[in-house]
């Protein structure tokens, strides 16, 4: 337990950072736990801190450390309406059918149809791809297309979206839907052969941290398993997690269970760069060094989603299955084009919301803001931008006249696509849905504040916003000198990290600030050390939009409290050990 002391004037005395943030250290049984890991298994101490953060027992490091996707892939038989799925993608794909997958415009939706047209091509079939464009179109299946797909086709496969899709599916007359989804289900199913989802209403709930794209994988495993038994030949879904890894750690999938082998085993396939669109997409961005699973979140996702977000809705699809290298550089050059408008449009608007925010007030549940006019392909991406600010759910939503269409982020604890589907259900809102860590929905002008002082009421009751100052957790203290490429692959081995999974973060007490100075749009680099030892630097993106940067920089030759994860920065060929700055604090005397 913390104790009383600490917990009121913080870890190192930081019950106010320069971010408002109150440092909370590791728990002192955690450091017991720790210690009895290290003598239990030989393992480092840091090491043996993030299996004690796990609760990883001892008898369980070495499985944990090395997680492998034959031990802790499920059976896909497990999830209903696989059987049915299955059977039937077996024999349009050994019939030849006209076969359509239905997608959603973001990274899982891309991945997941990618994964099904990878599949298919590896045995000579050939698939339509049909992606609905979002200001047009919105979210999921519309009746007219799947209207007009049932018109020529055998088979329509939704993947990541379909699962409330009722009145939608029920249009396909003529042909046969399967639903491969992971998005929350509603006391009824849609009119579909099968709907297999880890969260619909019947089911356990023990897959319901799986993204669509690894319910496809799964369906694709069992596809083969049937291919196998019928002596036909399988084509090789190793090759393509790299695909399940993207879709997992972009859609903020908690990396748990078979996540964080799909995700592990997806990077080693992602370093072989045998997908050509994701090769021409990482070279388009820069990425000089072998991709690991922030790159998948904040380098390759972000640019796959730019297309749907603001441009071309089937762009990042066709660029996830693309096997011609010259047709992938064209689609990934214009794939970067649209990321860099997004990010313009997002600044623009991540400004406007912040500013009304602030003005109703961050210290409740939720934080929200509504303006005529805002992109809906950002509103998602900034609403994440204000959670990572006030450490609130939020919700952004743009209108055009009468209609606006939302989306929400959430954080850690708080179920926000169960809370908006229960707006949704009861009439508080047109349509919403979603997943825990994120929603969208579609309200009327008259339906706003309404539904949002209900939906501050729902989180509050699942704990939003409780707890006063907003915490930053730490795991320890390092010094500078112990920076080293030694401790950050010793941290590497209890990888990946993000979502339920955190990086390592840890504080540097009374380090010196030698030079600070802003670079690129708001970000801040610096450099700092204690007396006698060596010199590290650091980096702080978005340092500027807030108040990190510039107190910081007021502390040029000052000592601070820093707080931040380690990382290795490669430059021209050079690894050099970094702190990825989170916050920092003065010095109190």
């Amino acid at each position: 337990m913390e104790m009383a002391g600490e917990a009121a004037q913080g870890f190192l005395g930081v019950s106010q950072s320069f971010t408002g943030r109150r440092w909370i250290g590791p728990d002192p049984a955690r450091d017991r736990a720790a210690e009895a890991l290290a003598q239990a298994t030989g393992l480092g101490t840091a090491l043996c801190h993030v299996l004690a953060q796990r609760e990883i027992p001892a008898s369980e490091a070495a499985a944990y450390l090395d997680p492998k996707l034959r031990d802790l892939l499920p059976d896909p038989r497990g999830l209903k309406d696989m059987d049915a799925a299955a059977a039937r993608i077996v024999a349009a794909l050994a019939a030849g059918e006209r076969i359509a997958v239905f997608a959603d415009y973001d990274v899982d939706g891309g991945s997941s149809a990618a994964l099904l047209i990878r599949f298919a091509r590896a045995l000579g079939h050939g698939l339509t791809l049909y992606v609905p464009d979002r200001i047009d179109e919105g979210y999921g299946p519309n009746a007219p297309a799947m209207s007009h797909l049932a018109a020529s086709h055998d088979l329509i496969i939704c993947v990541d979206c379909g699962t409330l899709s009722h009145d939608a599916l029920a249009a396909a007359q003529g042909a046969d839907v399967i639903v491969l989804d992971h998005h929350l289900g509603g006391e009824t199913l849609p009119p579909a052969l099968a709907v297999v989802n880890p969260n619909r209403a019947d089911e356990s709930g023990d897959l319901g941290h799986l993204c669509a794209a690894g319910v496809v994988f799964l369906a694709l495993v069992e596809v083969n398993r049937l291919r196998r038994s019928a002596g036909l030949p399988c084509p090789d879904l190793m090759a393509l997690l790299d695909l399940v890894a993207l879709a997992t750690v972009a859609d903020v999938a908690p990396l748990i269970g078979v996540n964080r082998a799909f995700v592990r085993s997806g990077l080693t396939v992602l370093h072989r760069r045998a997908n050509a669109g994701l090769v021409a997409l990482a070279d388009v961005a820069g990425l000089d060094q072998p991709p690991g699973s922030r790159h998948l979140g904040f380098v390759l996702g972000p640019r796959i989603n730019a297309g749907g977000r603001i441009g071309q809705a089937d762009l990042g699809a066709r660029l996830l299955s693309c096997d011609d290298p010259d047709q992938a550089a064209q689609m990934a050059q214009a794939l970067e084009q649209e990321n860099t408008r997004r990010r313009e449009i997002e600044s623009q608007v991540r400004e406007a919301t912040m500013a009304q925010a602030e003005a109703r007030g961050t210290d409740g549940a939720l934080v929200w803001a509504a303006a005529e006019g805002w992109h809906p392909g950002v509103v998602g991406i900034v609403a994440a931008r204000m959670v990572e600010a006030t450490g609130r759910p939020a919700v952004v939503i743009g209108f055009e006249g009468d209609q606006g269409k939302g989306s929400g982020r959430s954080v850690s604890g708080v179920d926000l696509g169960a809370a908006v589907q229960r707006l949704a259900h009861d009439g508080d809102i047109t349509k919403g849905g979603g997943h825990r860590m994120a929603a969208g929905l579609s309200l009327t002008k008259d339906q706003l504040e309404p539904a949002m002082e209900r939906l501050e009421t729902l989180l509050a009751a699942q704990g939003a916003g409780s707890g006063g100052p907003r915490a930053l957790r730490l795991d320890g203290v390092v010094m500078p000198s112990a920076m080293t490429a030694e401790l950050i692959d010793q941290l590497e081995q209890a990888g990946p990290y993000g979502q339920s999974a955190p990086m390592p973060r840890f504080a540097l007490p009374r380090v010196m600030v030698y030079s600070a100075r802003q670079i690129g749009k708001g970000h801040l680099k610096l450099s700092f050390g204690d007396a006698g030892g060596p010199r590290r630097e650091a980096i702080a993106f978005g340092a500027y939009d807030s108040d990190l940067g510039p107190a910081v920089e007021a502390h040029i030759g000052q000592p601070l409290n820093l707080a931040g994860t380690l990382e290795l920065n490669h430059w021209n060929g050079r690894s050099t050990v970094q702190l990825r700055l989170d916050d920092a604090a003065a010095i109190k005397v």
